[in-house]
């Protein structure tokens, strides 16, 4: 069902998940739709958390179960959160754009960047950088991050790996 929920998402902006059209396009009555979500806002409240999964936990676990260097976390970190995937780019636009006009998405929107960004903090801090440049080059990193979903979402080609790749390596160099 969140697949299908993003997907109404992307396609149609907050209105998309208004509940007639969403059970539809389910193909659930709306008797079913409110068997699985107590309201409107229960859905979205799951929604928010299963983007929080998906988007950020998963993707911190997988980093950090397949290196133990921080500076190839870094360098996979990159090369997962860059990689094309237009759903994965209208979920992030789409949750975003839903963000500026509602508090509680704004909230967990802020409290997901913050999660990001500490950890490429972290990443960044174990690689050697100090705090202060680490915490800035964190951001730089996140705020490219988000104009490459939007990039890629209005048409624009997606960062190649040797792109990725320099970025890290400016992201690590100790100026």
């Amino acid at each position: 069902m969140a697949h299908r929920a993003f997907q109404a998402l992307t396609e149609g902006g907050i209105d998309g998940l208004r509940v007639e059209p969403l059970a539809a396009r389910l193909g659930v009555t709306k008797g079913s739709f409110y068997h699985h979500f107590e309201n409107r806002r229960g859905l979205h409240l799951a929604m928010l958390a299963e983007w929080e999964r998906l988007g950020t936990s998963q993707i911190i676990d997988e980093v950090d179960g397949a290196q133990a260097d921080p500076a190839k976390r870094l360098r996979a970190l990159a090369q997962r959160t860059f990689a094309s995937d237009p759903f994965t780019d209208g979920i992030e636009t789409g949750i975003r754009a839903w963000a500026a006009t509602d508090e509680v998405v704004a909230s967990s929107v802020a409290r997901v960047d913050g999660r990001r960004l500490d950890y490429v903090v972290g990443l960044l801090r174990d690689a050697g950088i100090p705090k202060g440049k680490a915490e800035r080059r964190a951001r730089l990193m996140y705020r490219a991050l988000i104009g490459e979903f939007i990039w890629r979402t209005a048409g624009g080609p997606a960062s190649t790996k040797r792109e990725l790749d320099e970025m890290t390596e400016l992201l690590l160099n100790d100026l």
